[in-house]
C-alpha cells in the first residue's frame, strides 16, 4: 500500500527516531508524496490539590528551546535522507494535536513511535501512541 500523505509524529526518543526513518521509506518508496513532521509538546503543569501552581517561566522557555532542537534534529535527519518536509512544532496535548492535524492536513497514515519521553505519566495516563491509534480514522504505523 503506497500513501501519498503521511504524517511523522516525532517526539526526539529512540521510537520516534526509528518512526523517522519509516517515515522517510514510506515517503522514498512513492517519490510525489508529501511528508509531514509534527513534534508537540506541552507546557509542564504542577498542581496542588485543585490548584494550578504557577511554574516559573525559565522552566516553560527550556521546555520550548528543547521542542525547538527536537524540530531542527528531525529536520536535519529528513535533509540528510535527501527528502523535504512540512515540520512544525505545536503546543498542546501530543494525541489531540496529531489527530487534529491529521484530519486538517488529509494525511493517509501516521507513523508514530510506540513509547515516548512520556515516563511515569504514560504509564498512569495512557500513551499518546495507544490514543493516537484508538482514536484514528486512518492507518497508525507504530514503530518500536
Amino acid at each position: 500500500m503506497l500513501f501519498s500523505n503521511i504524517l511523522l509524529a516525532y517526539d526526539g526518543s529512540k521510537a520516534s527516531k526509528q518512526a523517522l526513518l519509516r517515515a522517510i521509506e514510506l515517503a522514498k518508496v512513492t517519490p510525489d508524496s508529501t511528508l509531514h513532521v509534527i513534534h508537540a509538546f506541552d507546557f509542564p503543569r504542577f498542581f496542588i490539590g485543585e490548584a494550578l501552581a504557577p511554574l516559573p517561566a525559565s522552566l516553560n522557555k527550556d521546555y520550548y528551546d528543547l521542542a525547538v532542537q527536537t524540530t531542527d534534529e528531525a529536520k536535519t535527519r529528513i535533509a540528510e535522507a535527501g527528502l523535504t518536509a512540512k515540520v512544525e512544532l505545536l503546543q498542546g496535548p501530543p494525541a489531540e494535536l496529531i489527530l487534529k492535524y491529521a484530519k486538517e492536513n488529509e494525511v493517509d497514515v501516521i507513523v508514530i513511535g510506540s513509547r515516548g519521553l512520556g515516563g511515569i505519566r504514560e504509564f498512569v495516563l495512557g500513551s499518546v501512541s495507544h490514543n493516537v491509534v484508538q482514536n484514528a480514522r486512518i492507518p497508525v504505523l507504530v514503530v518500536k
